[in-house]
C-alpha cells in the first residue's frame, strides 16, 4: 500500500473490530518498519509472551494508568517507530453486541503529544470475518491536526485531539 502515511514516528490510531487487526494494520509497513502495539497484559502467557514479543507488542494494564506502557509507547514513537492504539480500547463487539458503544479513551492523542510525533488515523474492516475467508480492508489518513495544541493543557490538549481523531476514524471507516 503506497497510502501509508507513516515515515517516522508516529501513534497510528485505529477502530478495533477483532483481535487480529494490529496484523494487518502493520503489513503494509512490513519488512522496512515494524509496527508497535499495546497488548492487554492479561495476554502475556506462555508461549503467547514469546509470539507477543516478537511481532513488537509491549504490555499494557488496562483500566489503571500504567506509566509504564505510556512512557515505553511515547519513547518508542519519539524515537521513530510507528506506535499503534486503538482509542476505545476494547472490540467494538465480542460475538453479542456489548449493551454500550465503547468511549474513545485519550491515551493515543496524548502519547502523539508528548512525543511531538504525528497522530495518524486508520480504520480496518474484516477482520472478524477471517473464519468466513472476508476480505480485509485498511484505510489510512493524513495525520490529525495537532499543532495547535501543544501549548495547552495536557488532558484538555488531548481530549480535543481524541475528538479531532475520532471524526477522521469514522470518515474513514465510512469509504470502507
Amino acid at each position: 500500500m503506497d497510502n501509508v502515511p507513516v515515515s517516522g514516528g508516529c501513534v497510528l490510531a485505529c477502530n478495533h473490530v477483532s483481535s487480529f487487526d494490529p496484523w494487518p494494520l502493520g503489513l503494509p509497513l512490513w519488512p522496512k518498519r515494524q509496527l508497535r502495539f499495546m497488548a492487554k497484559s492479561e495476554l502475556y502467557w506462555w508461549p503467547l509472551t514469546l509470539v507477543l514479543n516478537g511481532v513488537g507488542a509491549f504490555p499494557v494494564r488496562r483500566g489503571q494508568r500504567d506509566v509504564a506502557a505510556i512512557e515505553t509507547a511515547v519513547r518508542l514513537a519519539h524515537d521513530g517507530h510507528p506506535v499503534a492504539m486503538f482509542p476505545e480500547g476494547t472490540r467494538r463487539t465480542k460475538g453479542l453486541v456489548k449493551r454500550f458503544e465503547a468511549r474513545p479513551r485519550t491515551g493515543a492523542a496524548r502519547i502523539a503529544l508528548e512525543a511531538g510525533v504525528p497522530l495518524v488515523p486508520a480504520a480496518v474492516a474484516g477482520t472478524d470475518k477471517l473464519l468466513r475467508l472476508g476480505k480485509i480492508r485498511i484505510a489510512y489518513g493524513p495525520p490529525v491536526e495537532i499543532d495547535d495544541l501543544r501549548d495547552r493543557e495536557i488532558g484538555e490538549a488531548a481530549a480535543e485531539a481524541t475528538n479531532r481523531l475520532m471524526v477522521k476514524i469514522l470518515e474513514l471507516e465510512g469509504s470502507l
